[in-house]
């Protein structure tokens, strides 16, 4: 089972800043934000790889080892971070390890021992590390290029910017990053994505700390992922309830969030909202990505909270439940909308939790975590028992 402290753990990147020696832009960088944003571009250039030149699976289990790995040690700066792996990176790993273990103990999948091995044996996900690696410098240096005219005649700047340049070049070690570089159009697509780390949850509300569309996506992600696992999912299926919880809030890049009451408050325009994110998507993003991930992006994003199957060349509508009888199997690439909504709302209800724990008593929060737990209280979907995963942080 997916425990309290594993999941809590998570909500802690948003509270670390990055840049925090620099002047940033009044929203700041969440170090939540930065590793979603890394998953983003780490799936477009394993793309540019080529399918069966990486497994998606290691790659998607690598970004959340790292992610994990990255909350413990907070806010080490770059090149002290750099230097201590250079020189004591076995014991460090060795420590961060211990300290993850009664949180990672259990979960589905050999989990925590495959996280071990991926920070102990080199030539373990050998090409996913290579990916993981250029991704992280890729959405290093989207930071770094909005920070840095804010901080021309900040001491040491140029080496920073040095330093990133370097640490882009030294990633060039496999096909995919050469193709990702002299792409522009996927460069665009990956700045665009990157304005949903602007766009913040729940608008209206007073909330700490504050997470980001962006931010809430990988969360989505990731429980998707554990609930999968839990599961027994096929690898398949693991694999698209990854990255349909990672990028189900994309159309919002292009509309904004429109909250629930909005949706719900005149007949059809649920339905007339989603057409034009739709027209939105085909006009705006898919112009910008090869016709593979157009594919993925559109069975990812439409109808997004449905579970899905692919039979015979078509999309075919099932329930999670019909898909542990008869298609939890590769071949079907199985993706779970049921599980992804309930953790969808699980991130919103943790987000509310938060911030009421913090001391803030608003109305719309108050509302918003209320009614998420009576929703899933003692509620089990495909499965997951997503009652006791709200039941964790009752209040």
């Amino acid at each position: 089972m997916i425990r309290k402290a594993l999941i809590s753990n998570i909500y802690e990147a948003a509270s670390i800043q990055r840049w925090n020696d620099h002047i940033r832009p009044a929203i700041g960088f969440s170090e939540l934000d930065k590793q979603a944003h890394k998953m983003v571009y780490a799936y477009t250039i394993a793309k540019c790889e080529g399918e069966g030149n990486y497994n998606p699976l290691l790659l998607i289990e690598g970004g959340i080892f790292e992610f994990l790995h990255r909350v413990v040690l907070t806010d080490i700066k770059p090149p002290i971070y750099h230097s201590l792996m250079k020189r004591k990176g076995d014991q460090i790993n060795g420590w961060i390890l211990e300290q993850l273990k009664g949180q990672c103990e259990g979960i589905g999948g050999g989990f925590y021992d495959k996280m071990c091995r991926y920070f102990n044996d080199a030539e373990y996900a050998k090409k996913e590390k290579q990916i993981l690696r250029a991704a992280h410098y890729y959405a290093t240096d989207w930071e770094f290029k909005v920070i840095y005219p804010m901080n021309s005649q900040t001491y040491a700047i140029e080496q920073v910017k040095s330093e990133v340049e370097r640490g882009l070049a030294e990633c060039n070690t496999f096909g995919g990053f050469a193709k990702f570089a002299v792409n522009p159009d996927l460069q665009k697509f990956l700045s665009l994505i990157g304005k949903l780390r602007y766009q913040q949850r729940w608008s209206r509300a007073v909330r700490m700390p504050q997470t980001s569309v962006m931010g809430h996506m990988v969360v989505v992600a990731m429980l998707s992922y554990f609930c999968s696992v839990e599961r027994g999912c096929c690898d398949a299926r693991v694999v698209n309830n990854y990255f349909a919880g990672l990028f189900h809030d994309m159309p919002e890049v292009l509309t904004r969030d429109i909250v629930s009451p909005v949706k719900s408050s005149v007949a059809g325009l649920d339905d007339l909202i989603k057409q034009i994110e739709d027209e939105q998507m085909h006009s705006v993003i898919y112009p910008l990505v090869p016709e593979n991930i157009k594919a993925e992006l559109e069975y990812f994003t439409q109808d997004e909270f449905l579970s899905k199957i692919k039979l015979d060349g078509a999309v075919k509508n099932v329930s999670s439940d019909e898909i542990f009888e008869k298609y939890n199997s590769d071949e079907f690439s199985p993706v779970d909308g049921e599980i992804i909504r309930g953790c969808d709302h699980l991130s919103a209800y943790l987000e509310a939790y938060l911030s009421i724990k913090f001391g803030i008593q608003s109305e719309q929060l108050q509302s918003g975590y209320h009614s998420l737990f009576q929703k899933y209280e003692n509620r089990i979907i495909a499965g997951v028992d997503f009652g006791q995963l709200f039941d964790y942080f009752r209040i």
